[in-house]
């Protein structure tokens, strides 16, 4: 017996207790260590790693308890992709955010008497008792639960990582307190005896203060990180939680998991659509903006698809289920969301790389630091100790891990509700060098929806026809009428999906024609197709069916006033053989998108190179093209050469290439492309091989998209060049290296460490900041886009 291996499994599993960018490189480095598991990536500012693994090698407990075992925590539930995992993380995350509130304010309770009663004494505020040695035990009474409760985090998160072999920020927050605070017990010791030898001030309040606002600054990280995950909440809150199900004439409310596909529901003016289907009675106008970021309501009647999630209008209709659960169109664009969100971008490798180091090498200047100060400046042992200190906590590996992934998750959020859905982080990363876009031209140009405009025929006394072979079904008066024609092309392409196929097939039922059932029906790529109708070889297509017949030339010149006048109004030529003679030609015509001429002369208006691609014949093309805009037109090329098309301007122009389309035809160069982007109204194939999807059925999402991705790049840019600059600048001016400079404010010159734990707390709370800014960029359609030229 053959028994087939269950295939891979892929999981996005929350992820508690991770403080900086090391930790995120042990949990990952555990990840796939984990016997089983395929493929592991941590991404910190959403706090989950995606994991590909064989689930006949591995187990989900097994892998958390892999990741529990170094120190973590996995929020785990018997769901892992369903709304069980995302309850349960958000009890978990709220969770974390109320223990990080209480360990604010037991810093706050305590450091905030401590800090006033320190700087009472020294600024000679208290009288001469302040300075009693007694008085020093007080601090030091006050500042120990700061150090136990609050630092308690910072000692544990230490501990982890150096049992783990790395070191994170965790160690340098407990080390610079620890430091204070020894310090400060030596010298109280010592002043309780009567002896200066350590020095005559403890620092009981700098120990603390460098707990609570460095906590300070976790919690506001935390809060922050939480909005640029808000996308996906509130995508997850389109869901309604019931459902009107109908059985049996009887209307009852349901929860949504118990929707079936087939079963027939309600909705009423104003619900929330709770699955996929299509509208069976009824009809009503649809609030579609959540998905497609199309603010105008679209009307939906009998036969049209709806989609889970949007709003309902005014009217009321029952509807047929066809997808639900995870099988639904929300369900589908939440987990491409994540799954953008939780990829790692390229430009984040540089600050994985420095991160990875950041730690020791931050120690190992903060000890030359104190040697270079007491030692050879012969500073005292306090100055020292200070410098070392503040060295130790103005050092910020957090900004690092957080500049990168905070602003894709913030961007792609805010693409999503513009209904732009990027795959990965790596194709958001590309939109930044795109220089040429490709356009497929039928469904992405133009409306997909071709029409019959116009049928030429040979007469009986044409000497072409003449030619033709007699069969004993041909018609009993001579020629072939145009609904003759028409009869035999719509029976041969009757089980082609291709949109030219429907627009026959559409036409002749119209007409109230006979449709036989083709037998030995071919597709032909390209070409067209073949097959046997009424036991004759019908074959319909382009130009190229001709060239493989090799037919006559002077044959097909008849054909050629009828044909150039068919294409000069801009329809597609189709050619009808019938048993490899031509019968008749068929002029189909396909409308331009009304947001496709705005969409064009957005991008060129931005500097980029338009370029449409598309099978048909070179007249039509230019019609269409000259229609929207564009001058660079590519046309007659089969299926198989789109994709050698985009290789060649990409070679051509020494630029990124995109490729826009719909059709499975687009597929091929849709991988080749530099970033595909597939129309959501296209097939399953084109989107499942882009790297971007636009929900919404025109080009008007195309500038937009490569204006967010941009936009997006500008922000990671800023948010690395001030992590960089921040730890580059302040680290050297922690160490003393302004000391010199007499003229400067003393502040600068000697930064206390309670001055470098509010700029290190400030840090990474700037550059989340600064990420959810993206969520409030987003161009409107026909508006100007600046970012497109950068």
């Amino acid at each position: 017996m053959i028994t087939t291996a269950a295939p891979d499994r892929e999981v996005s599993l929350p992820i508690t207790g991770m403080t900086c960018a090391n930790c995120v490189a042990t949990v990952e480095r555990t990840l796939r260590r984990t016997e089983g598991v395929q493929e592991a990536s941590v991404n910190y500012a959403s706090e989950r790693a995606l994991v590909r693994f064989d689930p006949e090698a591995v187990t989900l407990r097994e892998i958390g308890d892999a990741v529990e075992r170094v120190g973590y925590g996995v929020v785990l539930a018997d769901d892992a992709d369903g709304a069980a995992l995302d309850e349960a993380e958000s009890i978990a995350r709220a969770a974390e955010i109320r223990e990080q509130e209480r360990l604010f304010l037991v810093g706050v309770l305590f450091a905030g008497p401590l800090f006033l009663l320190s700087m009472a004494r020294d600024f000679g505020l208290l009288g001469a008792w302040a300075h009693e040695p007694w008085v020093n035990w007080l601090m030091f009474a006050l500042a120990t639960p700061v150090q136990l409760r609050v630092g308690w985090d910072f000692y544990v998160g230490s501990w982890k990582a150096l049992r783990n072999g790395t070191a994170n920020m965790d160690v340098l927050v407990a080390l610079g307190s620890s430091v204070a605070y020894g310090y400060s017990v030596v010298i109280a010791a010592l002043l309780s005896v009567g002896s200066t030898a350590a020095g005559e001030h403890v620092y009981f309040e700098t120990a603390a203060l460098i707990l609570t606002l460095i906590k300070l600054g976790k919690l506001l990280e935390v809060r922050a990180k939480g909005e640029t995950g808000a996308a996906i909440r509130e995508l997850m809150s389109l869901q309604p939680e019931t459902a009107r199900l109908v059985r049996d004439g009887v209307e009852t409310e349901v929860p949504l998991s118990a929707v079936e596909v087939g079963d027939e529901l309600v909705v009423r003016p104003g619900d929330r659509i709770p699955v996929d289907g299509v509208v069976v009675d009824g009809g009503s106008s649809v609030d579609e903006s959540m998905l497609t970021g199309e603010s105008l309501p679209v009307d939906r009647g009998e036969g049209d698809a709806v989609s889970g999630g949007t709003v309902n209008g005014t009217g009321s209709f029952r509807m047929r289920a066809t997808h639900v659960g995870s099988d639904t169109a929300l369900a589908r664009v939440v987990a491409l969301v994540r799954e953008a969100q939780g990829s790692r971008a390229p430009i984040q490798a540089l600050a994985d790389r420095v991160a990875g180091v950041f730690v020791p090498v931050v120690v190992a200047v903060s000890a030359l630091t104190f040697g270079v100060w007491w030692l050879l400046l012969d500073a005292t042992l306090t100055d020292a100790v200070l410098r070392l200190v503040a060295v130790l906590v103005i050092a910020c590996p957090c900004a690092l891990g957080l500049a990168t992934p905070t602003a894709v998750m913030a961007g792609t959020g805010r693409a999503a509700r513009r209904g732009v859905l990027f795959r990965t982080s790596e194709a958001l990363e590309r939109t930044r060098d795109i220089r040429v876009v490709v356009l497929d031209k039928t469904g992405t140009i133009t409306r997909g929806e071709p029409a019959v405009t116009a049928i030429a025929t040979l007469s009986a006394d044409d000497p072409a026809y003449a030619a033709r072979p007699v069969h004993s079904r041909d018609i009993a008066h001579g020629s072939l009428s145009e609904d003759d024609v028409l009869r035999l092309a719509a029976s041969a392409e009757r089980p082609s999906e291709h949109p030219i196929a429907r627009a026959l097939v559409d036409e002749a039922e119209r007409r109230g024609l006979e449709i036989r059932v083709p037998r030995e029906f071919r597709a032909l790529p390209g070409y067209g197709i073949a097959a046997e109708v009424e036991g004759r070889t019908v074959q319909v297509g382009s130009r190229r069916v001709l060239d493989e017949a090799r037919l006559d030339p002077e044959l097909l010149s008849r054909w050629g006033a009828r044909v150039e006048e068919m294409e000069a109004g801009g329809s597609t030529a189709v050619w009808v053989l019938d048993e490899g003679r031509p019968v008749g030609v068929i002029g189909v015509a396909d409308a331009a998108k009304d947001a496709s001429r705005p969409a064009v002369a957005a991008l060129r208006a931005a500097g980029l190179r338009v370029v449409m691609l598309t099978g048909d014949s070179e007249r039509v093309a230019r019609r269409v093209a000259s229609e929207v805009g564009i001058d660079d037109v590519r046309a007659e090329v089969l299926p198989d050469g789109k994709a050698d098309m985009v290789r060649a301007l990409r070679e051509e122009a020494g630029d990124a290439v995109a490729m826009v389309g719909d059709g499975i035809n687009d597929a091929p160069a849709l991988a080749v492309a530099d970033v595909g982007i597939a129309i959501g109204t296209g097939t399953d194939v084109a989107m499942e091989t882009a790297d971007v999807v636009l929900m919404r059925g025109d080009l008007r999402s195309v500038p937009e998209a490569i204006a967010l991705g941009r936009r997006t790049m500008r922000t990671i840019e800023q948010n690395l060049f001030w992590a960089f600059f921040y730890n580059t600048a302040l680290i050297p001016v922690a160490a003393g290296v302004l000391y010199p400079l007499t003229f400067l404010p003393s502040v600068l010159r000697s930064l206390h460490p309670v001055l470098a734990a509010l700029a290190m707390a400030f840090s990474s709370v700037t550059v989340v900041a600064n990420s959810l800014r993206l969520r409030r960029a987003s161009p409107a359609a026909g508006e100007t886009l600046p970012a497109l030229s950068a």
